[in-house]
């Protein structure tokens, strides 16, 4: 690519004058100009290893899907093609996609002050950190904004080694926390980790919803002088396929680290705020962490926001010198803002509740579609509408992510990596909705040779 000074402003300007047209104004013939070098500009200028991946490209026909807009549980790409989502972002979209509280919060904002001075005293961020303290488990109280949950998790470990002044850390196999560098060490998975090795030090790996792997790992650590800082795990795990572990492990994990004098985290990035059927995952087997990190919904969908909050005994090391962990964006006034609609939002909608009863359902039309149609999911699993449906191998669960795409559904899924597809819509999708997603996902099945 040769430099063009001129060629790069006369282009940003072109597209910012079709982005700023009004709905609906927008020429078919500039929409599939769009989508067409969309494709060329990923493949050139992002990663073309993406275009392998993406059903958008392989299974979209002349034009790709090029996401254009969206609203609640639809989204519509750059040629007026519908898609009912019931992958959500993977949880960023709790609360549907623009939901109008919400983005009226942040245009509101924005038109007072969208970033803040760094010297004045910003009062959304105060305000927002008041009420997670309300809404959190025990004595949760003191928290540190930022902007992904990879942040969050990175900012925990740094509060657990600050304060314990211990290195090691426990953490979950197939478990997922992010892929900056202290993040991915936590992570449970080959594939991300073994390129990148050696990551942190001291970092130890125990099958999820074992208790007694956490406390022989505990005790061999103690025995040899290799300290422990926290345990760190997610109430469900995500990325492994919304797995519920025994209800005897998170309360076990809280007795366990007391014992030991360690840490507790709780990585509530994708379950927190509604997800699993109660505010926080935790909130099942009614654990109060030590540190909590939340991320994705946090931000209501419009604004990415995270967060990492702890109690008062463990946040007194970040009180002498505060600037030990900061940020220029973190909790900037408008993702506060879309963040305060959003718990407003989740309020009013009780969407907790709602995840509860339509995960329930989900669950027993899953269990009906298996029964009659043999050989294509081998399990469900989940709690709320963070549902996990298993399949009996990956060519199959890629069959019916790509044949829910082609019938106007969004999922997830990839070629080498489908035998678990997510099921995580907005938890306020309408049960039309649901019921249409399933009913297509039943015309999916009857198209499979196993069925």
């Amino acid at each position: 690519m040769t430099r063009n000074i001129d060629e790069a402003f006369k282009e940003a300007t072109e597209f910012i004058d079709i982005i700023t047209k009004p709905v609906g104004s927008v020429s078919l013939e500039e929409r599939q100009n769009i989508a067409t070098e969309t494709v060329e500009n990923f493949r050139d200028y992002i990663n073309k290893g993406f275009l392998e991946y993406r059903k958008s490209v392989t299974e979209a026909g002349e034009f790709a899907v090029t996401e254009w807009m969206g609203q609640g549980s639809i989204l519509k790409d750059a040629l007026d093609r519908e898609y009912i989502d019931i992958l959500g972002g993977f949880g960023l979209y709790s609360y549907g996609i623009r939901h109008p509280r919400i983005v009226e919060a942040v245009k509101a904002q924005l038109d007072r002050s969208p970033q803040y001075s760094q010297e004045m005293l910003d009062p959304l961020r105060a305000k927002l950190a008041r009420i997670i303290a309300k809404l959190t488990p025990g004595d949760i109280q003191y928290g540190f904004f930022a902007n992904s949950g990879t942040e969050a998790v990175e900012g925990a470990m740094k509060l657990a080694k600050f304060y314990t002044g211990k290195k090691g850390f426990i953490s979950m196999l197939k478990g997922f926390h992010g892929k900056t560098l202290g993040s991915l060490s936590l992570m449970g998975k080959t594939d991300y980790r073994a390129p990148l090795l050696p990551l942190l030090e001291g970092m130890r790996h125990v099958p999820f919803g074992d208790l007694e792997a956490v406390e022989h790992e505990l005790k061999y650590a103690a025995a040899v002088g290799d300290d422990i800082a926290a345990v760190v795990a997610e109430p469900i795990q995500g990325e492994a396929g919304a797995i519920v572990p025994p209800d005897e492990f998170w309360p076990g994990l809280r007795e366990v680290c007391d014992k030991y004098e360690v840490l507790l985290i709780a990585d509530e990035v994708q379950t927190g705020f509604g997800r699993t059927g109660k505010i926080f995952g935790v909130d099942h087997w009614d654990v109060a962490p030590d540190i909590m990190c939340f991320g994705k919904a946090l931000g209501g969908g419009v604004v990415p926001m995270s967060g990492f909050f702890s109690t008062p005994k463990f946040w007194e090391v970040m009180e002498p010198n505060p600037f030990m962990h900061t940020t220029t964006t973190g909790g900037n006034p408008l993702a506060c803002a879309s963040a305060l609609a959003a718990i407003t939002v989740m309020h009013e909608e009780n969407l907790p509740a709602q995840a509860a009863q339509k995960g329930e359902y989900v669950k027993a039309r899953l269990a009906e579609l298996s029964e009659r149609h043999p050989g294509i999911l081998k399990e469900v699993t989940g709690k709320g509408l963070l549902i996990g449906m298993h399949f009996m191998d990956d060519e199959i669960g890629y069959h019916v992510a790509s044949g829910l795409f082609a019938r106007g559904v969004i999922t997830a899924g990839t070629l080498t990596n489908a035998r678990c597809i997510r099921f995580e819509p907005a938890l306020n999708i309408p049960m039309e909705l649901l019921d249409e997603a399933l009913n297509r996902m039943e015309d999916v099945f009857k198209s499979l040779p196993v069925s």
